[in-house]
């Protein structure tokens, strides 16, 4: 077990008890989210990971070794720890903040520029903003930063302390989408603390809910929506995400498109409008040779082309939108819905495109949930559905594909 977590107690000098009999096991790999109301314990329950506070009694242990025993600095060395307001030294370059522990911890001067160039391609920004300073960058892109760098020295264990809760919806989950794909890609722990629920159901594999100091329920995001242990949990996860929960057990694929409508990066301007005309969409998803999805192009981007001999890898939009097969409707639906976007694509584990899943169908599952949706694996019966799976015969019937 990387992290072991028994009996842990805060209780400050003037009686205050912040945490009482906290017990966790983290492995390897694991996405832990700590949600609760305000004054719940959950973020001094992660700071005594990194011994920021120290525990009144009880134990935590990385890979078996007692962190109490441990030199605190080297330690904090050891893990990576992303806050709210991120942290980065301003009177450094965006390379020298990524670089600071990798220097501390004794890393060449060469090793140390390869992984800041590694973590700035991570953070899906260009090369050129290493030589930056952090004022210079949006709030968003700092986070980014802030994320990465924690990434940086190739710690187990990741700590994030509400790291997005000050930023705007649209960039809030672009870093969620962020920090999932780098959690799941590298295999990192992450331990997450958040007091928003939609962004615990969607970044955890593991969901420890706190209310005055003690664990109320610990499980996946999806024994909890559909089991939850008590009022409390039932009122902290909200009525409407219950009933989007419950009869929508369905994960993506069983409502995604098939064969979407896609043109690989080496196809011409005239290929690609070509393509467009005979089968009647206004924008095509752009996958590699294996099938791998690189973006999209659209007739926008088309109508700026001069050259008809314009490859299509030349002016593919790379920041592409889409979900993966096996997530589940009630962790994906509210996401897509607020792209405002009318088809998204989907993909597999290993991003090839296997399909598009339609804003209209996912309409149509809230709105059945909300009045008493029909089995998973029945045909679906509403008009709007049947439009759907009858469009899928027609070449999707020239829905845009972004």
């Amino acid at each position: 077990m990387l992290l072991s977590m028994e009996h842990l107690r805060k209780e400050y000098p003037n009686g205050k008890v912040a945490v009482d009999d906290f017990n966790l096991q983290v492995g390897r790999g694991e996405f832990i989210a700590f949600i609760g109301t305000s004054g719940s314990g959950k973020t001094t329950t992660m700071r005594m990971i990194n011994r920021m506070l120290k525990q009144t009694s009880g134990t935590i242990k990385i890979n078996d070794k007692d962190i109490s025993k441990m030199d605190p600095v080297k330690l904090r060395r050891s893990i990576g720890y992303v806050i709210q307001n991120i942290g980065l030294m301003p009177h450094m370059t965006i390379q020298e903040n990524i670089e600071m522990v990798p220097k501390l911890l004794g890393w060449s001067k060469e090793k140390r520029a390869e992984q800041a160039h590694k973590m700035i391609e991570l953070a899906q920004l260009p090369d050129e903003m290493l030589k930056r300073y952090p004022g210079e960058l949006s709030g968003g892109q700092q986070q980014r930063i802030g994320v990465v760098r924690a990434l940086a020295a190739d710690q187990e264990i990741i700590l994030m302390d509400e790291p997005f809760g000050a930023l705007d919806p649209i960039t809030r989950e672009s870093l969620q989408d962020l920090v999932k794909h780098l959690q799941e890609d590298l295999g990192k722990t992450f331990i997450f603390v958040t007091h928003d629920m939609d962004e615990a159901l969607h970044l955890a594999t593991k969901v420890v809910i706190m209310s005055q100091g003690k664990q109320v329920q610990v499980d996946t995001p999806e024994n909890i929506l559909r089991h939850p242990a008590n009022e409390f949990v039932t009122n902290l996860i909200g009525e409407e995400r219950l009933i989007r929960a419950q009869p929508n057990i369905l994960s993506v694929s069983q409502i995604m498109l098939k064969n979407p409508v896609s043109i690989t990066p080496d196809k011409t301007v005239d290929d690609a409008i070509d393509l467009m005309h005979d089968r009647r969409v206004d924008t095509l998803l752009v996958t590699d040779d294996d099938g791998t999805l690189q973006g999209y192009v659209d007739l926008e981007d088309i109508n700026r082309i001069t050259d008809a001999h314009t490859t299509v890898s030349d002016f593919t939009n790379r920041q592409v939108f889409f979900v993966k097969a096996d997530s589940l409707i009630g962790d994906t639906v509210d996401r897509i819905l607020k792209q405002g976007v009318k088809n998204v694509p989907v993909v597999d584990q290993d991003k090839h495109l296997v399909g598009i899943v339609t804003r209209t169908a996912l309409v149509d599952i809230v709105y059945d949930a909300l009045r008493g949706a029909p089995e998973a694996d029945e045909t679906p019966a509403s008009p709007i559905n049947a439009d759907i799976h009858a469009a899928a015969t027609h070449d999707e019937g020239g829905d845009s594909q972004q």
